[in-house]
């Protein structure tokens, strides 16, 4: 949720957009800070995906049953019978619980093999593989299905105006908020924890870990038996993007204005997506200027995490080009942002494990992040940080004082 600013440009390291539906608790926590409703204002553009040579617009939309967005007449159909599925079997599916689904365990992949072709290589697949960074042969389907029928159509998806930063610099203020002190270990020690901060111990009866599975499975030392298993299989995805900010207001040409251009692992090897940024909201960039941000394809990453940035960013913006004519003589600076444990991977495995994970007792050691909820979403975090802090508290808070009953008298008995 970083965002940093630079000569006038807004640039999001993480995060993109959240939904005007199914981020009930975002929404209940921005009405609590008092954060108007025009602050969070809709994109308001569509998601294309490209195919033959052009972008087809209306991806994450109803009408592409229509309108194809990309997907070959005999696709259609089989999306018709997709989204037939869904709005049959909606109530089943739970974003708290997604483990809890009519789709099983199936990975993307299997899922997909019911359908046509296209319906993995042209949406399911070029979706997964942008937003979420996901290898559909190893992810759930449940987890990623559950989260597009809470979000809804891209038309209703919405962004923070002053960048995606807003919801955690509103939390930050008025806290004692320190940064830059690395956390090296956290033991569980009868009813508190110990930490080693920076070289120093600190002890508390209490400590959320907001980090990673991996990392957090690194750091609790003496984590207990019931909650390894799920933290273990809580694998995560790298992701890497790079920003170009522009001297003119670039875009994927396309007969609809896109916010998205999603580049499918069946017409491209380096790029998973294209997010004009200008149109996502226009104060991201000064006026007359543009910013856009370049997703790399996950099959890219580890090996691009190793070279230098200003090869990395090369390769991208070479890649982008053919889909946005003029950019690499357009950027004025490129900023890489990438993140080892990017987005968690919903896998079979962390669907099996999480039941027993949620079910555990409150301890002096709990767990906040997208991951805990298996939603690689801020939703997801949000909701996570509630549960951390309600688990916390019901340590933490004193028994509530029932009055015992008065002893009977013989004024009170009449």
């Amino acid at each position: 949720m970083h965002s940093f600013r630079h000569a006038g440009w807004t640039v999001d390291v993480g995060a993109e957009q959240i939904s005007g539906q199914g981020y009930r608790a975002t929404w209940e926590l921005l009405s609590r800070l008092g954060v108007p409703e025009d602050d969070v204002p809709r994109i308001g553009r569509s998601v294309g995906v490209w195919r033959g040579g052009r972008a087809h617009a209306g991806v994450a939309d109803v009408s592409a049953v229509l309108t194809g967005a990309g997907l070959s007449p005999r696709a259609r159909l089989d999306l018709a019978r997709l989204l037939a599925w869904t709005a049959i079997h909606r109530r089943e599916f739970d974003d708290d619980h997604p483990e809890r689904t009519p789709a099983g365990s199936l990975t993307l992949r299997d899922f997909a093999r019911r359908y046509h072709r296209d319906v993995h290589d042209y949406l399911l697949q070029p979706v997964a593989g942008s937003f979420f960074g996901w290898d559909t042969a190893r992810s759930a389907a449940a987890p990623m299905l559950a989260l597009l029928l809470a979000v809804g159509p891209a038309a209703g998806w919405r962004t923070y105006r002053d960048g995606m930063d807003l919801l955690a610099r509103r939390l930050a203020e008025g806290l004692d908020v320190v940064t830059g002190s690395p956390v090296e270990e956290v033991v569980t020690e009868e009813g508190r924890v110990r930490l080693r901060v920076g070289g120093a111990v600190v002890t508390a009866r209490a400590a959320v870990l907001g980090v990673p599975a991996p990392v957090a499975a690194r750091l609790h030392v003496n984590a207990p038996a019931d909650e390894l298993p799920y933290l273990t299989a809580c694998a995560f995805t790298p992701t890497l993007k790079v920003s170009c900010l522009l001297d003119r207001p670039l875009a994927p040409p396309s007969r609809t204005p896109l916010y998205v251009l999603l580049t499918p692992d069946a017409e491209d090897d380096t790029l998973s997506a294209i997010i004009v940024d200008h149109a996502k909201h226009p104060g991201r960039a000064p006026e007359g200027k543009g910013l856009l941000t370049l997703m790399a394809d996950a099959r890219t990453i580890p090996a691009l995490l190793k070279r230098p940035e200003r090869e990395t960013a090369d390769r991208l913006v070479r890649a982008a080009t053919p889909y946005v004519p003029g950019l690499d003589r357009a950027t004025e600076r490129r900023f890489v942002h990438a993140f080892t444990h990017g987005l968690p991977e919903a896998t079979p495995e962390a669907l099996r494990r999480r039941t027993p994970f949620m079910a555990r007792a409150a301890r002096p050691v709990e767990y906040a992040g997208d991951w805990v909820m298996l939603r690689p979403a801020s939703e997801g975090a949000v909701r996570s940080g509630a549960l951390a802090a309600s688990r916390v508290l019901s340590r933490l808070r004193p028994p509530r004082h029932v009055p015992r009953p008065p002893l009977p008298t013989e004024e009170n008995v009449a």
